[in-house]
């Protein structure tokens, strides 16, 4: 089998796709501290934590992870993460009846009724809107890591969503090992040219509003230091980048063993 990798590029139909495509009034309450527990959807095996704390149009955030798929073609796997809402979600995260095709996972278009589209797109630097929702050097790297930043804007979806109770933050990214034959072998259901499983969701975790005014200091030590704009060998496609297997080629991942 060749096991050559290759990056495609990807047509409209992606995860930025399913971005909010309308913008309601701004919402008010938003502010303070919010935070959630992300619990593994998919056999992930992962774990993480999210902190916010809103003050206006600007967060300051925390993310830490743990447990997810480790290494993409001997390079560290690159995790995308959001903050998803939406006046027609459920706001919540997804339950093994969304699997609607029976294959064993909750792909990114059967888990949008529980946690909507995206708002905010949790990146390691630069801009956080919807646009962002693929690019692969803003991203989470390896199978453990930590994003803290004190910048990331908010649109008006998302402090809509945090305001009412029904923003979900979820990680993309699984370990094809973990899926069964069939859906190891399938193709994104929002982007045919890239696995289902570097789109299907990993982590999940409902971001609630706290009592305590600001974000714990440091955090655990994941044991990986997160590299901003580390050369992924992606392509460029408008505002993201996208990640793809080669026809005949090999999506191979190891899990990493560290602990949260």
């Amino acid at each position: 089998m060749n096991k050559a990798m290759r990056f495609l590029a990807v047509p409209t139909l992606t995860l930025g796709a399913l971005a909010m495509a309308a913008s309601p009034a701004m919402a008010d309450g938003a502010d303070g501290s919010h935070s959630a527990t992300l619990n593994e959807l998919n056999g992930s095996g992962g774990t993480g934590s999210f902190w916010i704390d809103v003050n206006g149009d600007t967060a300051s955030v925390d993310l830490q992870v743990s447990g997810l798929a480790e290494i993409f073609n001997d390079a560290p796997y690159p995790h995308v993460q959001h903050i998803h809402t939406g006046e027609q979600a459920a706001g919540e995260c997804p339950t093994a009846a969304a699997d609607e095709n029976g294959d064993g996972v909750i792909n990114t278009t059967e888990g949008q009724p529980s946690y909507g589209p995206i708002a905010t797109t949790i990146t390691t630097s630069g801009a956080t809107g919807p646009e962002e929702a693929l690019n692969l050097e803003l991203a989470g790297m390896g199978g453990s890591y930590q994003i803290q930043r004190d910048d990331v804007q908010l649109n008006a979806e998302a402090k809509a969503g945090l305001e009412a109770g029904k923003a979900v933050l979820v990680v993309h990214g699984l370990d094809p090992a973990t899926l069964s034959a069939e859906a190891a072998a399938a193709p994104s259901d929002i982007a045919p040219e890239l696995p289902l499983a570097a789109t299907s969701p990993a982590l999940c975790g409902v971001i609630s509003a706290q009592q305590m005014g600001a974000m714990p200091e440091g955090g655990a030590d994941t044991g990986v230091t997160q590299e901003t704009g580390s050369n992924t060998g992606v392509l460029a496609l408008g505002g993201g980048l996208v990640l793809a297997a080669a026809a005949g080629g090999t999506f191979m991942v190891r899990r990493s063993n560290a602990k949260a």
